[in-house]
């Protein structure tokens, strides 16, 4: 037996500050410590010093010094490393956050701050109804854009109050993380797949989603657009450099919010992080498709991703109808009036659909028989002292190949060049208006990248040329399954650029209660006077009027995925043996390296012919290994390293993931891809 007094000797005292609410109380308790006791038992002796009657079970230790929760309470004092100058803080883990969402709108609700953001981010989707919660992360605003908004709200005669859609009664306040929220496939019509309404049937089955109808319908719909001088006051980057400072906020998925400075009632960013959208579906992802409609609608909006003149006056077609649609319509909001669906029914014909699947009859002649295209296109190459050549060919495309002869005749000989299109990049040269349909294609070669237009004479010649180009850069060929919906896909664009001025349609724009303003950049507004704005847009309106809500939405999705810079993150790097700065895109399955001044693209690497990555955390260098004996190494200046490091490892682990997959998700695997060792 050891007597009180030498047990004594080896005690300490340490102090604990205790968060409550009770006045009456102290805040402050020193407890007599030994460095063998658990951190459980710290916790005990703590709550019967409080004396204070209340539950205690969210609540956990936090080190202040050392920036980390103290969550193992089977580890002992000795084994954290806590000694006596220690302050540690007995607090809550979930707490009050609000998240701006894609669609500007900002929510207050609970979440766990001992939590790794990833897991985090998973419980925030599951109260909001979003699936696939590991596409989207949490960003801290850049500091030009807080800098914007602290200059309007000085600027500004009357407080602007927030309109803040509160979810504090969501399930995780006790700790819990979400329930299966809508989109559990329970049963089948979850939402209404033209409308994106919640099925009526449905919208009572999950009671402890904090989602009532009406903040459902403040998710999942579009509302009306802000006015142009709410437009002219928000942050917008001019450069590629503004670009990459865009992407140097993004949260440590493998670390808490406390352990990366975020406090309780702090505002950060929900934001869809990888551009690799998988499995959207209209009966499941009302909230979802809305939100990634919402993050492509302000990025063409505020000129975070560049598009032609063409294109913008489609965006804003589409989204003119959007605001049209639902102010004169009620019948897209109300949710009572949605028929009944008899679940069985539904089930059966979604099983049908399952069973029939895609069309079989071509699948052997897919594995036995390499398509191949050939035609006349024309030649363009640009030339650095002189005007550019314009020559017509005879084309052959095989494989990942475009191979051009003198004409068809010698076709059967060696052909003036062979073009590998593997790993290159395939920009669109299109004006539908001019009849223009042009292929840019920047192939590698050993000193940068070799640049060659195809010039098409119709539509239907692009569309098949420019989709075996598209599947060629991937390292694929024309028998891929993919192919055709490419070729499909790209026609149905074109289709929505194509409209003819209908004088019946636009003989007067004011008949349609909108602001032209509102749905194009500021560029636009400054070069077109506001009818004639409402005129084009009325024009390209015609194309996609007929067309139910959520198509409208996924076709604006598709739209801005087919845009040369979709899906591409800046950052501001220093390659190794580069005496000035680059700028890296990373993308869904490829890095570029970009020249700085001038935004032409460099090299291009495939994350196919990765072998590995790792980063140097003592000088923060990040290496990387290809095929090929090639290696390239670069610092990151405008974000930590961790953050492309992260990037690259979530791309490589969305690509695992599979339709034939529940939607649980590997979390191992995933911080083993991303976390590094640092």
């Amino acid at each position: 037996m050891i007597s009180s007094s030498e047990y004594g000797s080896h005690s300490w005292e340490l102090l604990v500050a205790v968060e409550h609410q009770h006045e009456e109380v102290q805040k402050e308790f020193l407890l007599q410590v030994t460095g063998d006791l658990h951190i459980g038992g710290v916790m005990l002796k703590l709550v019967e010093q409080i004396k204070i009657s209340q539950d205690w079970s969210d609540y956990a230790l936090w080190w202040e010094q050392k920036k980390c929760w103290l969550l193992k309470t089977h580890w002992t004092l000795d084994k954290c490393g806590v000694q006596a100058d220690a302050k540690l803080f007995f607090t809550t883990q979930h707490k009050m956050l609000r998240l701006r969402l894609p669609n500007m709108k900002t929510v207050r609700l609970k979440v766990s701050f001992s939590s790794v953001v990833f897991r985090a981010v998973s419980d925030i989707c599951k109260i909001l109804n979003i699936r696939r919660s590991e596409e989207l992360s949490l960003l801290k605003q850049s500091e030009d854009a807080l800098k914007k908004k602290k200059k309007k709200d000085k600027n500004s005669k009357d407080p602007v109050t927030e309109d803040i859609l509160n979810l504090c009664n969501s399930p995780m306040s006790s700790g819990l993380s979400g329930g299966p929220g809508l989109y559990s496939k329970t049963m089948t019509p979850t939402y209404d797949p033209i409308s994106g309404t919640p099925a009526a049937s449905t919208i009572t089955w999950f009671s402890d989603s904090p989602l009532t109808e009406q903040n459902c319908n403040i998710l999942a719909f579009s509302h009306p657009n802000c006015s142009p001088e709410t437009l002219a006051e928000m942050y917008q980057p001019r450069t590629l450099a503004d670009k990459a400072k865009l992407n140097a906020g993004w949260l440590d998925s493998s670390r808490s919010l406390m352990e990366q400075g975020i406090l309780e009632e702090d505002q950060l960013l929900l934001r869809f992080k990888y551009y690799t959208f998988f499995d959207l579906n209209p009966k499941y992802d009302s909230v979802r498709i809305n939100q990634i409609y919402e993050q492509a609608r302000w990025a063409i909006l505020l000129e975070e991703i560049d598009c032609t003149e063409e294109e913008m006056l489609i965006f804003a077609a589409l989204q003119a109808y959007h605001v049209s649609k639902l102010s004169l319509s009620s019948e897209a909001q109300d949710f009572t009036c949605e028929s009944e669906v008899d679940e069985v029914e539904a089930a059966l014909s979604n099983l049908e659909v399952t069973l029939e699947g895609g069309n079989t009859s071509n699948i052997l002649e897919d594995i036995t028989d390499i398509p191949k295209l050939a035609d006349n296109l024309r030649l363009v190459r640009p030339r650095k002292l002189s005007l550019k050549t314009i020559k017509p060919y005879w084309f052959v495309f095989k494989d990942t190949s475009v191979s051009y002869f003198k004409n068809k005749e010698s076709a059967q000989g060696e052909p003036i060049e062979k073009l590998n299109l593997k790993g290159c990049e395939v920009v669109p040269d299109v004006n539908v208006a001019a009849k223009k349909f042009g292929i840019k294609l920047l192939i590698p070669v050993a000193d940068g990248m070799n640049e060659v237009y195809l010039r098409c004479e119709n539509e239907n010649q692009y569309a098949r040329w420019m989709a075996a180009c598209v599947l060629a850069s991937k390292g694929k060929t024309m028998a891929d399954s993919s192919y055709h919906p490419e070729v499909h896909k790209i026609l149905s664009f074109l289709k929505m650029k194509n409209w003819t001025m209908s004088p019946q349609a636009v003989s007067d724009p004011e008949s349609i209660d909108m602001k032209p303003e509102c749905f194009v950049s500021l560029r636009y507004t400054k070069k077109y006077k506001s009818k004639q704005l409402a005129a084009r847009i009325l024009e390209a309106h015609q194309n996609v009027s007929q067309m139910p809500l959520v198509e409208a939405k996924l076709r604006f999705i598709q739209a801005w995925q087919s845009l040369p810079e979709f899906g591409l993150s800046y950052y501001i790097v220093r390659f190794k043996g580069s005496k000035k700065d680059d700028v890296l895109g990373v993308s869904y399955n490829r890095l570029i390296r970009i020249d700085i001044a001038t935004g032409d693209p460099i090299t291009t690497w495939r994350f196919s012919n990765m072998k590995q990555w790792n980063v140097n955390w003592e000088i923060r260098q990040v290496a990387i290994e290809f095929d090929q004996n090639v290696s390239i190494a670069f610092t990151c200046l405008s974000a930590d390293c961790k953050t492309i490091h992260e990037y690259i490892g979530g791309y490589i682990f969305l690509s695992t993931r599979s339709k034939g997959q529940n939607e649980t998700l590997d979390e191992d695997l995933f911080h083993k891809l991303t976390g590094g060792q640092e």
